[in-house]
């Protein structure tokens, strides 16, 4: 359930193989300790097999991890449209106007340093109906080498900085750039959160080319679709324009001409039944 603070962990496939791995390569030592290299080796490609599955951020091996919305949020012809490492004084504002003018919903992964820097704008998000998640507290770019105390950290810190200044706990975590390693899902199982990537990604930090940002997000655009764009970070245009404010109006043409309607994850992933899906759509 979403609402729920605590949901039980449980090791992915991957990890009990991982562990099995570690178990066999320890009793293999003790066994025959003359084949030391090869036990090692096997720790080794494990390890290995662990970094390269936490750089691929629509992977579940890790553990579990919403890359598209459910099949209840298929059939009604919803999509997620998700912003990171904002809130942005300048870009973020325009961002709410444009979704507003559209009746769309949104979610804000949002970096708690820069709550705290623009609470009140915060506040708007939430004001106008849109959803905001946990990004980390600071943003760090070795998030996912991190070890599980200075993770866990990041996690809380942002945990309750935003529940203090919105008044609503996340529900959703997203790993900075997508990157992490077999720490994260444990932790997020003791808060309750919930790992979101994306369906589709524009690489609209680099690109600040607004075709090719509007062609990767709707090049085969579709009902389940979670779009990542970036109201924090955007790369500019060559009139040096955020990009995301020339492609977020092509993006919601496409997706009326297409019959799609854009919710918060939280509506996206909760049964239409539900009197939580109705309070986020006011």
């Amino acid at each position: 359930m979403l609402q729920s603070p605590y949901r039980s962990w449980r090791p992915s496939p991957f990890l009990k193989l991982s562990a099995a791995a570690h178990l066999g390569a320890g009793a293999g030592i003790l066994l025959a300790p003359h084949l030391w290299p090869v036990w090692a080796g096997a720790v080794l490609a494990n390890h290995a097999a662990a970094a390269v599955l936490g750089m691929l951020p629509r992977s579940s091996l890790l553990g579990p991890n919403i890359v598209r919305l459910p099949p209840n949020a298929v059939a009604r012809g919803e999509v997620a449209l998700t912003f990171d490492d904002g809130p942005d004084p300048e870009v973020t504002p325009q961002v709410l106007d444009l979704l507003e003018a559209t009746k769309q919903r949104a979610t804000f992964f949002c970096i708690a340093e820069r709550v705290r820097q623009h609470p009140e704008l915060a506040r708007e998000i939430v004001r106008r109906g849109h959803l905001i998640e946990n990004h980390t507290d600071t943003h760090p770019h070795l998030f996912a080498a991190y070890g599980p105390r200075k993770m866990a950290l990041q996690i809380d810190g942002a945990q309750h900085a935003l529940r203090e200044l919105t008044g609503r706990a996340p529900q959703f975590f997203r790993a900075v750039a997508g990157l992490r390693n077999p720490f994260l899902d444990p932790l997020l199982a003791r808060r309750g959160l919930r790992l979101a990537s994306w369906t589709r990604r524009p690489y609209d930090t680099r690109t600040g080319d607004p075709s090719t940002v509007l062609s990767r997000l709707t090049k085969g655009l579709a009902a389940g679709d979670i779009l990542l764009m970036h109201d924090g970070h955007s790369a500019r245009s060559a009139t040096g324009r955020p990009v995301v404010l020339d492609v977020l109006p092509l993006l919601l043409d496409a997706m009326r001409l297409q019959g799609l309607r854009s919710v918060t994850l939280q509506a996206g992933c909760t049964p239409a039944a539900d009197p939580a899906l109705k309070e986020a759509q006011v």
